[in-house]
């Protein structure tokens, strides 16, 4: 299943947009695991169901809020300003997910830059940061998270992820700094001169949500199933009811992406029940036992996999080793190796995290001419895993 996840896409393109065509797949391939457990062990299929509704709901409900949010301006594209977009949306990648605040801040980076050449480091960086890092400090920030919060993860646990969260955000901003500011001095003065020109200030329309994702907030924090998925559901109701169909017009807003989240995830939810039993059972004889190894294992199959279900494998290989049962049944070491390896190793290529291909296709629609698949690994391979190597001896 992951397997057709991240090499369809590139070989049958056209085939693969169609979201029937995904449900084709996930059918085709979750229908022998819906066949065996409901005649031999309904009730993990039952658990299945209920974790597959939940996870939809939230990100459903948080897709539906930020989509009502419109932001609208061309501030001068200095290297401060860009750092600044990054920064902002790294913090607002952990409360309202790399998805929500992918979709709300690109257009208006994008705008901003207009008048410039040299854009294509900034859409780059922001992949790294705003649609993968900076979602690891909630449940809300990134899928696996949430997944890990409705195994049993408190939701406040993830916030003990800040130094990576920090090191990670800090390093990305102050190498994405230095690298801006070489490239605008290779700007034209025509360009410079329209940039400070056509200036327009930041404008906000369906302020509104900004109440229904504290909502949705409150709602994971401090309810359980059904109340929350209830809760969430209200609020996203809310967000449709009292938000302008202008706005969402101009987001380019379509129910489109979240039907392709929803088919594909019944499938990946579906075939991963027989893989982490296995895992639990048997997991202690693949020897991977360190948070070192954990951070780089669930890393690298997060790069080319969905970073969702990697993080459930490994949290189920962790829990398989019988070591100390601090959180859900591991040590908070190995926890926070494979939460922090499912988020950030999602920046490593185009398909490691869905709002990847999202930032890519805006981009280009913006006519900047963003990097293949192998030239953005080119991106990631000088930039993050130098990081990466480092984080791992400061600190796993």
């Amino acid at each position: 299943m992951l397997l057709a996840i991240a090499v369809l896409p590139l070989w049958i393109p056209h085939w693969w947009e169609r979201n029937r065509n995904k449900l084709l797949l996930s059918a085709g391939l979750g229908l022998p695991v819906l066949a065996l457990y409901l005649f031999r062990r309904p009730s993990a299929l039952l658990h299945m169901g209920e974790d597959y509704a939940s996870f939809i709901v939230l990100l459903a409900g948080l897709f539906v809020i930020s989509g009502g949010v419109l932001l609208r301006g061309d501030l001068m594209a200095t290297p401060a300003v860009n750092t600044g977009f990054l920064a902002v949306g790294a913090l607002l990648a952990s409360i309202v997910g790399t998805t929500g605040a992918s979709m709300l801040l690109i257009r208006a980076l994008l705008q901003t830059n207009r008048e410039r050449r040299h854009t294509v480091h900034t859409v780059v960086f922001f992949i790294f940061l705003v649609s993968n890092v900076g979602g690891m400090l909630t449940p809300l920030g990134d899928p696996p998270l949430f997944l890990g919060y409705l195994e049993g993860v408190p939701f406040t646990w993830t916030l003990r992820l800040w130094p990576q969260w920090l090191f990670l955000v800090t390093a990305l901003l102050v190498v994405y700094f230095s690298w801006d500011s070489i490239a605008y001095t290779r700007e034209t003065l025509g360009a410079i001169r329209r940039d400070r020109l056509e200036t327009e200030p930041l404008r906000v329309r369906g302020a509104l949500n900004a109440l229904w994702l504290v909502g949705v907030v409150a709602a994971v924090a401090l309810l359980r199933a059904p109340l929350r998925e209830i809760a969430i559901v209200a609020l996203a109701g809310l967000s449709l009811w009292r938000t302008p169909a202008a706005v969402r017009r101009a987001n380019g807003f379509t129910a489109g992406p979240m039907v392709e989240v929803a088919v594909a995830f019944l499938g990946i939810f579906l075939t991963m029940i027989p893989a982490l039993e296995l895992l639990r059972a048997r997991g202690s004889e693949l020897g991977v036992r360190e948070p070192w190894q954990f951070f780089w294992a669930t890393g690298a199959l997060s790069s080319f996999l969905d970073n969702a279900p990697t993080y459930m494998a490994f949290l189920a290989l962790a829990q398989g080793l019988g070591l100390a049962r601090e959180v859900v049944g591991v040590p908070e070491s190995l926890l926070a190796a494979i939460s922090v390896g499912a988020v950030t190793m999602g920046a490593n290529t185009y398909i490691g995290n869905a709002p990847n291909f999202m930032v890519k296709a805006i981009a280009e629609e913006a006519g900047v001419k963003m990097p293949s698949f192998l030239g953005y690994m080119l991106y990631s391979g000088a930039v993050l895993i130098p990081l990466f190597v480092l984080m791992t001896f400061v600190l796993f």
